[in-house]
C-alpha cells in the first residue's frame, strides 16, 4: 500500500468512526424521548451480552480433566460475589480476572 493509500484509508476510517459516534445525536436529539423499543433494548441488552460472554468464555472449559474447571468456577463466583457486594462492573471483572490468572499461573 502506498503512502497516499494509507492516508486515504486512515481518513475514511476516521470519518466513519466519527459518523457512528455522531449519528446517535442526529437520530435522537437532546430533549426528545427515544422510542420505547430503544429504551427496552437498552435495558435488556447488557444482560444478554453478559450471558453471551459467559457462554463464550466457558464453552471450551474441560470439566472431565484436570483442573476440572475449578479456576473458572472460583473466578466466576468471585465476580458474582464482588458484583453483588460493590455493584461495580469494572471492579468485578478486574478482580475475577486477577483471581483467575493467579489460579492458573500459581496453583493449577
Amino acid at each position: 500500500m502506498t503512502q497516499t493509500q494509507l492516508w486515504i484509508t486512515f481518513a475514511i476510517i476516521a470519518g466513519l468512526t466519527m459518523l457512528t459516534r455522531f449519528i446517535t445525536f442526529i437520530i435522537f436529539p437532546a430533549g426528545s424521548q427515544p422510542p420505547k423499543a430503544i429504551i427496552y433494548l437498552g435495558s435488556v441488552l447488557p444482560t444478554a451480552a453478559m450471558g453471551l460472554i459467559i457462554v463464550f468464555a466457558l464453552r471450551n472449559t474441560p470439566v472431565l480433566t484436570y483442573p476440572y474447571a475449578i479456576p473458572e468456577v472460583i473466578a466466576s463466583l468471585s465476580i458474582v460475589i464482588i458484583h453483588y457486594w460493590k455493584r461495580n462492573t469494572i471492579l468485578s471483572i478486574l478482580v475475577g480476572t486477577v483471581i483467575y490468572m493467579f489460579l492458573i499461573q500459581s496453583i493449577f
